[in-house]
């Protein structure tokens, strides 16, 4: 079971984040950071599909997935689309490697600026769940 919560801060959008795996979480992740930028972001058909293969190392999990997202933000950002699907190829300690599908918007109900590093860290709670907290500059 993966779960989100937005959570409202004074000049950023906090997001909880719990997964029973890894995978779980930064899908969780995703969608979380897609609800504030637009209320209705599934993919609803394919007349607009876009598709990206992304490649990403960093420092650890938790850089991992801020790194993940943000390039997520910068694409949405150029495409005018959100990304509501992600297909792992690889999802290791410090690198993945994933298909990403989206679709083209008119518009963003929120503008998010930047996915923050500031509260992220991945951990287990008591249950073995995966969860952290993301920061979004908005």
């Amino acid at each position: 079971m993966k779960s989100f919560k937005v959570k409202p801060h004074v000049a950023d959008v906090r997001l909880r984040v719990k997964a029973d795996t890894l995978p779980e979480l930064f899908e969780a992740a995703l969608l979380g950071m897609n609800q504030i930028f637009k209320k209705d972001s599934k993919i609803k058909d394919n007349q607009n599909l876009l598709i990206e293969h992304i490649k990403i190392e960093s420092n650890d999990q938790t850089s991992l997935l801020v790194d993940f997202l943000s390039q997520i933000l910068t694409l949405s950002q150029i495409n005018k689309a959100i990304f509501s699907y992600v297909d792992f190829k690889k999802l290791g300690e410090h690198d993945l490697e994933a298909e990403i599908q989206g679709f083209k918007i008119e518009s963003f109900d929120e503008d998010i600026k930047a996915v923050s590093y500031h509260e992220a860290e991945i951990s287990k709670n008591k249950k073995g769940e995966y969860q952290t907290t993301i920061i979004f500059d908005i």
